[in-house]
């Protein structure tokens, strides 16, 4: 066995406005907050009280690791929680990957064997110790089906997956032991996403609210809940059980839970909030931009419109693609989002990698776009809608049923909805509807199939096109298009199975071109930018392109 002690820097080459990017509040590095607000120190700074006040979304989902689906239920669980790896500051407001409750582990010679080398004195903030077996019972309750964790299959590529029994073991306390069934290259970052981070099983056993209060939230991270106040307010405070505390200089953190735009941004102007994610309004953000106030960062993500495919007439792919073609994707990033979004002529974005990593094309590059997003050539896209709609049965949109738009509550999903409906009106002569939904209520929906069409975003979990693209998988968890295709299933399952990177990502082209070209399961709108605003006199945040922000190490405040 080769020894290894990884410290893996994520290296995105993504530049905003050339290449950038789910999705969460919910609207979803550059090098982080400095060249903008964190260094030009030129607008009003926060409340210096020691406490971090931060708005990043409302009331989240859930923050059980292994039932979580959210960018922003992510990012607060990375505060609580910790997996074998974590992603650390870089030094520059980005991150790397860095040993985290593992402090080795050692690779087989064929790849398929790693075992992971627990630190000393790892603790949950209870006290108890985490062992090698909190990894086994937590890994094994994700993929069993009585957890309905929508992520289950992010541990597709270990040994005993099929079964729902996985072959990973715990030889003793402080030594785990995986043994995969195929080489899987991001395998790294499996590690360091939140759904396989350990819980306690008698905790989770004997009480199914266990994550709704800090008596019951037993975690192992360098936070630990103080006080929940639903629909206002998580309070962290540092767990003194974690073993590198003295690195984490914000000592409050408190996410406050709101979804009025003008609310969260009247609050972070008057000081209350010291940081806001995608909250500005969207009449300002130009301004803002201009003025360095706002930042814009990398997101790895697409923006797109989600078709049932199982309710007519959305079952009818001619329909679904005379949807997406109707769409004018640069009048949506030019008059209603404005934040160096890229129109999306394809599912998977840029940022991710093909065959040869950072040394070669990216996937998107490889792979070309699947129709055109020149603004010259939106009336020729148009015209191919139109044909496509009358081939489906509806010319000139006669005989189209009225359908319904359904979006979360958001000012910016409300514009992007309104800018749809127009577009799908006047180009295909069709009626659409818009309705919203809180949140939770909104994602339960979607998830459960109860729509014609709905807005949806997906930020990649890992840098590999798999995290697009095995989320279409027939009954796969987060395919909430209920989608069905035999050989893109083949073609996935394929790709998952060969340890050849040509191959896989051969694989993988051939089952985008028959998402987009061949069965339009979604319209792509866009590739995502993540917009923030922090209080200049804040110092320490940094971010990973996969959306997630990390506040333990600022300060200032």
């Amino acid at each position: 066995m080769k020894k290894r002690i990884w410290i893996i820097a994520l290296i995105f080459g993504l530049v905003l406005s050339l290449t950038a990017c789910g999705g969460g509040n919910k609207a979803n590095n550059s090098k982080g907050a400095e060249g903008s607000a964190e260094a030009k120190g030129n607008f009003e700074p926060g409340r210096e009280d020691g406490e971090l006040d931060v708005c990043i979304a409302s009331e989240p989902e859930s923050i059980d690791p292994a039932l979580n689906t959210t960018v922003d239920g992510a990012t607060m669980i990375q505060h609580l929680s910790e997996g074998l790896i974590k992603w650390d500051d870089d030094g520059n407001g980005a991150a790397k990957l860095v040993p985290g409750q593992a402090q080795s582990w050692d690779k087989s010679e064929d790849g398929l064997t790693w075992t992971f080398h627990l630190r000393d004195g790892i603790k949950f903030n209870d006290g108890t110790p985490v062992t090698a077996n909190d990894f086994v019972y937590s890994w094994n309750r994700l993929v069993k089906p009585e957890t309905t964790a929508q992520y289950e299959y992010m541990l597709d590529m270990v040994d005993g997956y099929d079964e729902k029994v996985l072959k990973v073991e715990a030889p003793d306390e402080k030594t785990f032991v995986v043994h995969l069934k195929n080489l899987c290259p991001y395998f790294e970052e499996i590690c360091a996403f939140p759904s396989t981070y350990p819980v306690k099983k008698d905790v989770v056993e004997n009480n199914d609210q266990w994550t709704l209060s800090p008596e019951t939230y037993i975690s192992n991270g360098p936070y630990k809940m103080e006080s929940w106040d639903h629909n206002q307010t998580i309070k962290m405070v540092k767990n003194p059980e974690y073993y590198d505390a003295d690195s984490y200089t914000a000592e409050k953190i408190n996410f406050h839970l709101k979804d009025d735009h003008n609310a969260i941004y009247a609050s972070y102007r008057s000081g209350e909030l010291d940081f806001i994610g995608a909250f500005a309004p969207t009449e300002e953000i130009p301004n803002l931009i201009a003025s360095g106030e706002l930042n814009v960062r990398p997101q790895i993500g697409t923006y797109f419109v989600c078709f049932n495919n199982k309710k007519a007439p959305f079952d009818n792919p001619d329909v679904r693609k005379a949807f997406s073609l109707a769409i004018d994707r640069n009048f949506i990033i030019e008059q209603v989002t404005q934040a160096g979004q890229v129109p999306a002529p394809a599912y998977v974005p840029n940022g991710i990698y093909d065959a040869k990593g950072t040394e070669g094309e990216e996937f998107r590059k490889v792979g070309g776009e699947y129709y055109s997003v020149k603004a010259e050539d939106y009336e020729k896209n148009c015209e191919e809608a139109r044909k496509l709609l009358e081939k489906a049965g509806y010319k000139d949109g006669k005989g189209f049923p009225e359908v319904t738009y359904l979006y979360n509550t958001n000012d910016a999903h409300k514009a992007i909805g309104e800018a749809l409906q127009n577009m799908w009106q006047q180009v295909l002569g069709v009626t659409v509807t818009l309705s919203n939904q809180e949140w939770n209520v909104f994602i339960n929906e979607r998830q459960q199939g109860n729509y014609e069409i709905a807005r949806h975003g997906w930020v990649a979990d890992f840098n590999d096109p798999m995290s697009f693209l095995d989320m279409w998988l027939t009954g796969g968890g987060n395919n909430d298009a209920k989608y069905e295709n035999p050989e893109y299933d083949k073609l996935i399952k394929e790709a998952k199975a060969t340890a050849d990177q040509g191959k896989r990502m051969e694989l993988m082209h051939k089952a985008e071109d028959i998402l987009i070209k061949d069965d339009g399961v979604v319209a792509p709108i866009y590739f995502y930018t993540s917009t923030d605003m922090l209080k200049p006199n804040v110092k320490g945040l940094y971010y990973v392109p996969l959306g997630f922000y990390f506040f333990g190490k600022t300060s200032g405040f």
